[in-house]
Parts: C-alpha cells; structure tokens; sequence
C-alpha cells in the first residue's frame, strides 16, 4: 500500500486513505450489504459516476479491495475486499451504530443487531470469519 501521506501520525495517514465521504461508504456497502457491482455502491447518496470510479480505483490502487471480472458477465467487474478492508468492519459497524445512537438516522433492519454494544463484537468478528474465509477459498482457486 503506497501513497504519499501527509503526516506521519496513523489517525491522519488512515484519514488520507478513507477520510472522504465516500470511500467508507463503498466499503459499507461492499461489507455490511455484500455489494459488488459498479452501479450498486453509495445509491442511496447518490454518489457521482466520476467520484465512484475514483474511489474505486484508488482502493484497488491500494489493495484494499480487488477488481476482477464478473463471472456471470465477463462485460462487467466484481470489485471485492481484501483483508485491509476486512480489518475495517468493526470500524464501520462502530461508526453505523454511533450515528444510530446520536443522530436522527435509524439504522436499516438487516443492520438493527449491530446497534447493541452487547452482540455487536459477535457479529463483527463472525462476517469477519466470513469474509476471511471467501478471501482464503479465493487464493485457493488461483
């Protein structure tokens, strides 16, 4: 992962990578709803077709998520995690159930369980398992 940084601090160099509104919301997408198409990231935000590609391309760039042929439609891509973006899952399931807890926003149905502190560790670290598993199957294969 190489990117010209502007600090040397760990909080801003992370920042630097996903600190723009809408590459945690990719990555939201790709982890918490199993998105994997171009046309399926941030629509509910409405996301512009030029800033999706960008953000796309510079967590490929990064190996935090790979880009690979679709395989029910060799047209199409299939962008997919990688353990960087695997280890960002209870980052993301923390900042959901923040903005649960402290905003106006209710989260989804499928992502209520996540809003309890008490079972939120647990299913973090099972879709984790999940996710590191497919990754695993996928290394096998190739």
């Amino acid at each position: 992962m190489s990117r010209t940084l502007r600090s040397d601090c760990p909080i801003a160099a992370g920042l630097d990578i996903f600190g723009d509104r809408w590459t945690l919301l990719v990555l939201r997408d790709m982890l918490l709803r199993g998105k994997s198409h171009y046309g399926e990231f941030a629509t509910e935000e409405s996301v512009a077709s030029n800033i999706l590609a960008d953000r796309l391309a510079a967590l490929v760039q990064l190996g935090i998520i790979e880009r690979v042929p679709d395989p029910d439609d060799g047209r199409k891509y299939t962008y997919r995690p990688l353990e960087p973006a695997i280890e960002l899952l209870p980052v993301i399931a923390d900042i959901a159930a923040w903005g649960a807890k402290y905003t106006d926003v209710t989260l989804p149905a499928e992502l209520q369980p996540i809003s309890d502190p008490s079972t939120r560790r647990q299913i973090v670290t099972r879709m984790t398992k999940q996710l590191s598993k497919q990754i695993a199957e996928r290394d096998r294969r190739t």
